[in-house]
C-alpha cells in the first residue's frame, strides 16, 4: 500500500518530557498521512483536510475510537530464551545456570532457531514492538534465522550473536578466534540489508576472556555503524565475580571500556548498581542504558536508579529482557517501571514512560532520526490502541481527564489487547 491516510487521536513524543514542557505533541483529531512506508504529513486535520483530493478524502480511514501511538522500542530481548519465559526460582548467576544455558544449547539445530523465531516475531508484534535489539545465542544459524523472519516482515531488527568463550558449558562455547570470524561473516551477509542491522555481542564480561572481549573491540572498530551489545552490573554477586576475573579493571564497566566497547551504539542492559564513575564514563561515550524493571524484579537483582542516571545525562531506553522478563508487552514493562520508581522515591510521569518506550528508546539505539515520533520523514511504524480493549479499560478510560490520564491507565492495566492494529513501514503486521 503506497499510500495510507488515518485520522483519529495522535500522540507522541518531540523530546524529552523530563526536560522539555513542550516536548509531548497531542492531537485530539490528527491526520497521519502514510507514503511509501514513511510520515509524508501529519498534523491536526482541520489544518491538512484542505491538502486532500476528493478522491483521497474517501480513503481515510476513521480511527476516532484509538490512540495513534509511534510503535515501542525493546532496547534488551533474548529470542531464545521465549521458552523459557516464567521459569521459576532462582537469582542471575543460577537462573542462567539452571535454565539459560541449556536452552540457547538446543539452538545448533537451524530448525529450531526457525520455529522459535517465528513465534519471537509475531510476540512482538502482537504486543506493539516495532524495533528490537536481540541476544541471539552462540549459534550463527540462530542469527540467520531471526533476520530472516524479521526481514520477512520488514522489521527493524539488530541482533547478533553472542560470544562467550568461558564459564559455561561446553555446548554453549566458541573461542575468541571463532567469534570474531563468525560475527564478521554475520555482519557481511545481514548488516544494513533492508531494515537489520548488526550487534556484535559479548554476553557479559565473566563468560568472555581478555582475548575474546579485546576482539569484540576490533569488529566494532573494523565494521562503521555496527552495534555492541551486553550485560552490565545486574547483580551483586555478578559484580564480585567480575572483581575477581577482570583484578586490573578499575570497575565493571572499565572492563568493557579497556577492549574499546563504548560509544555511540553500545547499549548495556541493566545498570542497576552504577558507580559514578561509571555514570561519568557512560556520558562520555555516549553510551546507553537499557532498563529492564520487570527483569530485575522478577530475577530480584535490584532497583534501578532511573534519576540518578538521568541527572548524568545517561540515555535510557527500556527492555522487557525476555526470558529473565515476563512480559513482551511494553505496556506491562512500563507498569513494572512505574512501580518500582515508586519504591526509590522517584514518580515518572505518564509523558516520560511514553517517551521511554518510543522515542527515548531510538534515541538510546541512535535512531531518533528514523523512528520513535511521527516527525515527517521518519518510517511510520506506529500503533492503534484500543482504551475499550477490555471490559475494566472501558469503565476505566470512560472516566479518564485528557490523554495523559488516558495514557497512564493503558500504560498500567493495558495489555496485547490493547495492541489493535500494529503497523510497520505503514503496513498491517
Amino acid at each position: 500500500m503506497s499510500e495510507r491516510l488515518l485520522r483519529g487521536p495522535l500522540l507522541h513524543c518531540l523530546g524529552e518530557p523530563d526536560k522539555d514542557a513542550n516536548a509531548v505533541e497531542y492531537h485530539a483529531d490528527a491526520l497521519l498521512w502514510v507514503k511509501h512506508g514513511l510520515v509524508h504529513k501529519m498534523g491536526p486535520y482541520e489544518s491538512l483536510e484542505h491538502e486532500l483530493t476528493p478522491e483521497q478524502s474517501t480513503k481515510i480511514e476513521d480511527c476516532s475510537q484509538y490512540l495513534l501511538v509511534p510503535g515501542f522500542v525493546d532496547c534488551h530481548i533474548h529470542y531464545p530464551q521465549t521458552q523459557m519465559i516464567a521459569a521459576h526460582g532462582t537469582q542471575l548467576l543460577d537462573w542462567l545456570t539452571t535454565y539459560t544455558f541449556p536452552v540457547e544449547a538446543s539452538f545448533k539445530d537451524p530448525e529450531k532457531a526457525a520455529a522459535v523465531s517465528k513465534v519471537f516475531i509475531n510476540q512482538l508484534l502482537q504486543n506493539g514492538t516495532t524495533t528490537a535489539l536481540v541476544f541471539c545465542s552462540v549459534h550463527s544459524d540462530s542469527v540467520d534465522a531471526l533476520f530472516s523472519e524479521a526481514q520477512a516482515h520488514n522489521m527493524r531488527i539488530i541482533a547478533g550473536k553472542v560470544m562467550m568463550d568461558r564459564n559455561a558449558p561446553d555446548n554453549v562455547l566458541d573461542t575468541a578466534q571463532s567469534s570474531y570470524d563468525q560475527s564478521k561473516q554475520l555482519i557481511q551477509r545481514w548488516h544494513g540489508v533492508d531494515r537489520l542491522q548488526y550487534a556484535i555481542t559479548p554476553r557479559f564480561a565473566p563468560t568472555s576472556t581478555d582475548e575474546q572481549l579485546k576482539a569484540a573491540g576490533r569488529l566494532l572498530a573494523e565494521h562503521e555503524g555496527v552495534y555492541m551489545h551486553t550485560h552490565l552490573s545486574e547483580n551483586v554477586d555478578e559484580i564480585e565475580w567480575v572483581k575477581e576475573l577482570f583484578p586490573k579493571a578499575k570497575n565493571y564497566l572499565d572492563v568493557y571500556d579497556q577492549a574499546g566497547l563504548l560509544g555511540k551504539r553500545s547499549v548495556f542492559a541493566h545498570g542497576i548498581h552504577l558507580c559514578d564513575e561509571e555514570c561519568d564514563r557512560l556520558v562520555k561515550t555516549d553510551s546507553a542504558i537499557a532498563h529492564c524493571p520487570t527483569s530485575n524484579l522478577f530475577i530480584g537483582s535490584g532497583l534501578f536508579p532511573m534519576k540518578k542516571l538521568q541527572d548524568y545525562g545517561i540515555k535510557i531506553g527500556m527492555g522487557t529482557d525476555v526470558g529473565g522478563g515476563t512480559s513482551f508487552s511494553m505496556l506491562h514493562t512500563l507498569a513494572d517501571g512505574y512501580k518500582m520508581q515508586q519504591l526509590k522515591g522517584h514518580n515518572i510521569s505518564p509523558e516520560q514512560s511514553l517517551y521511554l518506550a518510543t522515542l527515548g528508546g531510538a534515541k538510546a539505539l541512535d535512531l531518533d532520526d528514523k523512528i520513535g515520533s511521527f516527525c515527517v520523514g521518519k518510517e511510520a511504524d506506529f500503533l492503534l490502541l484500543d482504551p475499550n480493549a477490555t471490559d475494566l479499560l472501558k469503565f476505566r478510560t470512560s472516566h479518564c481527564k485528557g490523554w495523559r490520564d488516558l495514557w497512564f491507565v493503558l500504560q498500567t492495566i493495558g495489555d496485547d489487547r490493547v495492541i489493535a492494529e500494529t503497523n510497520v513501514m505503514g503496513v498491517v503486521s
